[in-house]
């Protein structure tokens, strides 16, 4: 009988994959590239409006500076897709940053990456989800009070997806990642073409005056605020770097593919980010974070949202009401949305390398059934989910916790990968192979340096913006990390057989069978018993009532049990402290010697039967773990109820049966475990 939670469950995720096809997951890199590269991607819909908002800190007048401090983030995209680049090609079998980081610079610096990715994938989920619901609360403003619910339905809807396995949802995000970078492509070229031709667009927002909170900057105060638009410009940044965490999921060869996408990847988000800032420029474009500093600002500026940058250049371009207008919204507010699939596709797989080298715990290296790293993808969206219910689904403030892990992993990879061409130039033969060593750790050394002064930029000029919780939280990532890490190895060294250790056999083993009364489930445990031969074998029971005691031993002696009744008085009611106290007191006398508790326990077919029975064993199993030299041993006796259950059925999938695949070579789609009741 198959569970309605079964039922469910397939019709979301599907039928379970089998290990050996872990490798029809491969992606080609059409696939690929909305997987790993839709969130540096998207990043253009909102990149140009982050550095117009700090700029309009200053009122209107420093807006002309939007192309230079566009110009700093082309450049330093450029660099980090040269230098991850070197990543993919050094380091193909995943890992990225943290890898690199952990071979050439040591664990404790490669635990301040791996825990600076594992917060900005949480940030990419969340500012990503945030983004898309605000363009579409841009072309449906009546969805404003609505905005958590619709950003937790997205997040339920892009885990569903990833949980049924990364090749399947890449075939799914494709299509939107695609019709975005067409539709921004189309955007850039119409726009242009217009104000080639005369008809220069403008923006609904061109005509707004702007409250300035800062008047009056010195030179130093104007400096601040362009490196602070600057910072906040290089959101265009985040996820490059995830293409060199998935190489593994490509296709062979997988170092050439994985270099290929992160190429097209930078010249993609460099032409489209440059086309949107100079579609910003010519529109002349207004966007605020306090929709109130507008003035001349139509509607409620207090409940009102304004429409994002890209909505503006949209509407001003093709029309606020055209199909067109409307595509570009859609795209938009999916791409956003999907691009949260890059940090699914990478916290997990980060995780998974983390907990192989003993600094995650175990279950996130698991692979679920669809051969999805699903611990790790239900990780990621309860606490992106919790961040978005935290700050009211708030991008703007989001975003500025948003970007400082980004680049504290990009600055700690590039001086890695220097340190690994040194290596590698000291065993390098031929001057051609120099040559490439040379010039790859040139770009690297540009690129640790470049990225270097960001990470500066960025600390000083958002920390008490929001970013001070992110220099928080990624020290005491380190430090879990790191004390899990201590357990598992003491765990380790705890377990290891020493030489010097004697395989010694235990005296004597004394068992003892709990008993509440004489029944179908007691008589097997005491069979079950007499089979094992211990040295003596006693029943055990706790007097919590009297009447139950005497019809017990009444029937031990009627049935001729053979195997003598201790019966453990109970002033109290307790079942489990007088029975430790026993077995305590039997292990005292012969501390050499082995305790084998036999416990009878009903196994059930419906959930609710579980708080009908077996709770004193339960508690009791529990407590008896902890004492040194006694064995545990449960019982089953199975009820009608769990008949019903069939353990051995095994659905086939078409054609398994023709091929030979049977029994346990099938995929068990409803076997399902029984459980202690």
């Amino acid at each position: 009988m198959v569970s309605p939670i079964d039922v469910a469950k397939r019709l979301v995720l599907g039928r379970p994959f089998r290990s050996d096809r872990l490798g029809e997951t491969l992606l080609p890199k059409r696939l690929a590239l909305p997987i790993f590269a839709s969130d540096p991607l998207s990043s253009v819909a909102y990149a140009t409006q982050e550095i117009l908002l700090i700029l309009t800190l200053g009122g209107l007048a420093y807006l002309h500076l939007t192309p230079i401090v566009a110009g700093g983030v082309v450049v330093l995209l450029a660099v980090v897709a040269l230098s991850y680049r070197q990543v993919v090609q050094a380091y193909p079998s995943g890992g990225g940053s943290y890898e690199v980081v952990a071979e050439n610079l040591g664990a404790l610096p490669g635990l301040v990456v791996a825990a600076a990715l594992l917060v900005d994938y949480v940030m990419t989920v969340a500012v990503s989800v945030a983004a898309g619901v605000d363009n579409i609360i841009s072309a449906i403003p009546d969805l404003n009070p609505y905005r958590v619910a619709i950003n937790i339905g997205f997040i339920v809807f892009l885990t569903a997806m990833n949980l049924r396995g990364v090749r399947e949802s890449g075939r799914a995000f494709a299509i939107p990642t695609y019709g975005f970078i067409i539709g921004v492509f189309v955007l850039v070229a119409v726009g242009l073409g217009q104000t080639l031709l005369g008809h220069t667009p403008v923006a609904e927002s061109a005509h707004y005056q702007i409250h300035a909170e800062q008047v009056g900057l010195s030179t130093a105060g104007v400096a601040f605020l362009l490196l602070r638009a600057f910072s906040s410009g290089c959101t265009a940044l985040t996820g490059a770097e995830a293409i060199s965490n998935g190489v593994p999921a490509f296709r062979k060869p997988k170092a050439l593919n994985a270099a290929r996408t992160m190429t097209a990847m930078g010249v993609i988000a460099i032409a489209m980010f440059s086309g949107v800032t100079a579609l910003a420029m010519i529109t002349k474009t207004r966007v605020v974070e306090n929709t109130c500093d507008l003035i001349g600002f139509e509607g409620n500026c207090r409940t009102d949202a304004q429409k994002t940058v890209i909505a503006q250049i949209s509407a001003a371009v093709f029309g606020g009401h055209s199909p067109a207008f409307y595509y570009l919204m859609v795209t938009t507010a999916l791409i956003l949305i999907l691009a949260a699939n890059t940090a699914y596709n990478g916290f997990p797989l980060l995780n998974s390398i983390l907990a192989q080298r003993r600094y995650m715990p175990r279950q996130l290296h698991t692979r679920g059934d669809r051969l999805a790293f699903s611990n790790g993808i239900i990780l990621l969206a309860v606490v992106a989910g919790g961040l978005i219910y935290a700050f009211n689904g708030s991008t703007t403030r989001l975003i500025q916790l948003y970007i400082l892990g980004v680049f504290t992993s990009f600055t700690l990879c590039q001086t890695g990968m220097v340190r690994h061409w040194n290596k590698e130039l000291r065993r390098a033969e031929g001057t051609s192979e120099r040559l490439r060593i040379h010039r790859a750790r040139l770009i690297n050394a540009f690129g640790a340096c470049f990225t270097g002064v960001v990470l500066v930029v960025v600390m000083i000029t958002k920390f008490t913006h929001g970013a001070y919780l992110v220099v928080i939280a990624i020290p005491i990532l380190v430090a879990v990390m790191w004390l899990i890490h201590r357990h598992y190895s003491s765990v380790r060294a705890e377990l290891t057989i020493d030489p010097d250790d004697l395989e010694t056999l235990p005296g004597r083993v004394h068992a003892l069978v709990l008993v509440s009364g004489w029944h179908k489930a007691t008589q097997r445990a005491v069979q079950f018993a007499r089979a094992t031969r211990p040295d003596t074998l006693t029943a055990v029971t706790v007097n919590v009532d009297d009447a139950d005691t005497r019809q017990l031993a009444q029937d031990w002696d009627k049935y001729h049990v053979g195997i003598p009744l201790k019966v453990i008085e109970s002033p109290y009611r307790e079942i489990t402290r007088p029975v430790l106290e026993e077995i305590k007191r039997q292990r005292k006398s012969r501390p050499r010697d082995v305790v084998s508790v036999f416990i009878p326990e009903y196994v059930v077919g419906r959930w609710w039967e579980n708080l009908l029975h077996n709770q004193s064993s339960l508690r009791l199993k529990a407590r008896l773990l902890f004492e040194p030299g006694v064995m545990v041993t449960s019982v089953p006796w199975q009820l009608h109820s769990s008949h019903a259950r069939d353990m051995m059925r095994v659905e086939h999938s078409p054609g398994e049966i023709r091929r030979g695949i049977t029994g346990g070579d099938a995929s068990p789609v409803n076997a399902k475990s029984a459980g202690t009741p």
